[in-house]
C-alpha cells in the first residue's frame, strides 16, 4: 500500500523534531503518521528512538519489534533494538542485533560503527580494526570509521600502519576535531609536546564533549612531559569536568613527578 504523502511529511517532520531533542512535537507527529499508515515501519522507528529517549523503554521495545515485523529487510529496526540494549546494558544482545542490522545490509555504517565500538571496548582489537576498516570502504566519509581504525592498529601495536591511516584520513577528510586529537597524540609519542599542546588546544573550543575532555586529557599529558605539572594537573581538571570517566585524564591527576 502505497504511503499516504501525509504520513511521510509527518514522519520527516518528526525526525527533524527528534533530532532537535523536541520529543513532544517528535512523539506527537510520528504517532499522527502512524494513524495515517500504521504499516510505516520507518516511522515505527523512529517513533521507538523518540521513546527510548523518553524513558520508555518497554514501549521503544514494542516500536522496534512492530518495524522488524512490518519489514525484517530493513536494518533500522534492528539498530535501534541494539541500541536499546546497549542502553539497559545488555552488551550481547546489542552485539546480535547490530550484527543482524548488518546481514541486512552490509553498508548500514551506524550498526558497524557500534558493533566495532562495542569490540574495542572488550579488547577485541583485530575485531574492531576489521570492522572499523570495512567502515571506510562502505562510509568513507564517516570519520569515526578512520579514527577507530588507528585506535585499534594503536592498540594492536601498528604505529607505522596507523600513521599511515591517520595521515589518508586527514588528507581525505581534513583536519576534523577526531583526527586532530589523533595527531596530536601522535605528536606525545614523538616527544613532541609544545606540538602537540599548539594542536590540541583549538579542539578544547571547537568539537564535541567527548573531543573537547580528550583534548583536555592529552594536554595534561604533554604538560608532565615537559614537566609542569601544574598546568598538567589544570588541563585533566578541566577534561574531568567534561568526562568525569576520562581515564587518560584520571592518569594525568596522578602523575606527580616528570614522565
Amino acid at each position: 500500500m502505497a504511503l499516504a504523502p501525509k504520513a511521510i511529511a509527518l514522519n520527516d517532520e518528526g525526525a527533524k523534531d527528534f533530532a532537535a531533542d523536541d520529543l513532544e512535537h517528535a512523539e506527537a507527529k510520528l504517532g499522527l503518521a502512524l494513524e495515517y499508515n500504521p504499516h510505516f515501519t520507518e516511522a515505527w522507528v523512529n517513533l521507538g528512538l523518540v521513546e527510548m529517549r523518553l524513558g520508555h523503554l518497554l514501549v521503544a521495545r514494542h516500536h522496534f519489534h512492530k518495524a522488524i515485523e512490518l519489514n525484517p529487510d530493513l536494518p533500522a529496526p534492528f539498530h535501534g533494538m541494539g541500541l536499546l540494549d546497549e542502553r539497559i546494558g545488555d552488551l550481547e544482545k546489542a552485539e546480535k542485533n547490530y550484527r543482524a542490522a548488518l546481514k541486512v545490509d552490509p553498508g548500514f555504517g551506524p550498526s558497524r560503527v557500534n558493533l566495532a565500538r562495542l569490540l574495542f571496548a572488550r579488547r577485541e582489537f583485530d575485531g574492531a580494526r576489521e570492522h572499523f576498516l570495512r567502515l571506510t570502504e562502505v562510509s568513507p566519509n564517516v570519520v569515526e570509521g578512520w579514527s577507530g581504525l588507528v585506535e585499534a592498529m594503536l592498540r594492536l601495536g601498528r604505529e607505522h600502519d596507523a600513521d599511515d591511516v591517520l595521515d589518508r584520513a586527514r588528507a581525505k577528510l581534513g583536519e576534523k576535531p577526531q583526527l586532530v586529537l589523533l595527531v596530536g597524540r601522535r605528536l606525545i609519542r614523538q616527544n613532541d609536546a609544545p606540538s602537540a599542546i599548539a594542536a590540541l588546544v583549538p579542539i578544547t573550543r571547537d568539537g564535541n564533549t567527548s573531543v573537547q575532555a580528550s583534548a583536555f586529557a592529552w594536554i595534561a599529558v604533554a604538560h608532565a612531559a615537559l614537566g609542569d605539572i601544574g598546568a598538567s594537573h589544570e588541563a585533566a581538571k578541566h577534561a574531568l569536568a567534561l568526562d568525569p570517566q576520562n581515564e587518560v585524564a584520571r592518569y594525568a591527576t596522578r602523575i606527580e613527578t616528570n614522565l
